[in-house]
């Protein structure tokens, strides 16, 4: 009998025939392919809503969070069954996913940083003013041709 404390550690790995490895991964890769084409369509419906002239924000928010879902739905199934971790005992599932989470974390946490970093010196330094939109274009007349001075020519 086994201590009940290794009963996680414990392997029973399915063999599974070619025949079904085949079909289970054919079946991953159309599923894959379904969702990058709605993510697409989505793309191309957020940039058709930012040509109009007033594009509705909550509803741009709202497609951009559809695609992060999907984004991360194919990351699960591409590590999942073609990474084969999905197979794998939960610690060492666990070993792979918490410190992939802290590194997520991490890249916010320094982007959280760095926008505050640069609002605060946009505040502070008044000589020091970013802006990621371009300035609008102001109208300008044209420029008239310069007229010769009589006699000289």
């Amino acid at each position: 009998m086994q201590h009940p404390a290794f009963e996680e550690v414990t392997i029973h790995h399915e063999h599974t025939d070619d025949a079904t490895f085949k079909k289970k991964v054919r079946k991953t890769t159309i599923l894959l392919s379904v969702i990058t084409v709605i993510e697409l369509g989505i793309g191309l419906l957020i940039y058709t809503m930012h040509k109009g002239e007033n594009p509705n924000e909550l509803l741009v928010l709202m497609f951009k969070g559809m695609v992060c879902i999907l984004t991360l739905a194919k990351a699960y199934y591409i590590v999942s069954v073609f990474m084969h971790l999905g197979d794998e005992i939960r610690n060492m599932i666990m070993t792979i996913v918490v410190p992939l989470l802290l590194f997520i974390w991490f890249i916010a946490a320094f982007i959280w940083d760095g926008n505050s970093y640069k609002n605060l010196r946009n505040t502070y330094d008044k000589h020091f003013q970013e802006t990621t939109m371009p300035a609008k274009h102001q109208h300008k007349e044209e420029a008239k041709p310069v007229e010769k001075p009589a006699g000289k020519e």
